[in-house]
């Protein structure tokens, strides 16, 4: 794994809009949206080397388009799945770190050789996808889960 190559970040997006009770759940598409643009405009917090940033939706998000800054994966079945089949492909050639607070869904991610941290929503000023406390390096993704 050579060091130059972006972090791969993938967000679970169903999990992280559901982890702030904004009413997401009326309009599952356009939270999804917010997230994406959010994280398009912003980034990974902590991190000011290179990532790439991958959203993964499922359900009635399915069909959200990428933006520059940020590809969007629609799962055809179950997003968890899908997220485990991209740190599978991705394991092994670069740093895998992937945002979401389901526990089980983190610990499929380590069996595949990724790292899984969870959203920190509530906090002012705090991103819906920080997921570490500084900027991951190599194997070694600081992310604490909830």
């Amino acid at each position: 794994m050579e060091d130059d190559v972006p972090l791969l970040v993938i967000v679970d997006a169903a999990n992280v809009v559901g982890s702030v009770p904004d009413g997401w759940w009326r309009d599952r598409r356009g939270a999804a949206e917010r997230l994406r643009d959010r994280l398009a405009a912003d980034g990974v917090p902590g991190r000011t080397g290179p990532v790439e940033v991958v959203l993964v939706v499922e359900g009635a998000a399915r069909g959200v388009e990428s933006v520059p800054g940020v590809r969007v994966e629609s799962a055809p079945g179950s997003g968890d799945d899908r997220m485990v089949e991209l740190v599978a492909r991705a394991a092994g050639d670069r740093a895998v770190l992937v945002v979401t607070a389901d526990r089980e869904l983190r610990r499929r991610v380590r069996g595949g050789g990724g790292v899984g941290g969870g959203p920190r929503p509530g906090r002012p000023g705090s991103h819906p996808a920080a997921a570490g406390a500084g900027p991951p390096t190599s194997r070694e993704c600081v992310a604490p889960g909830r």
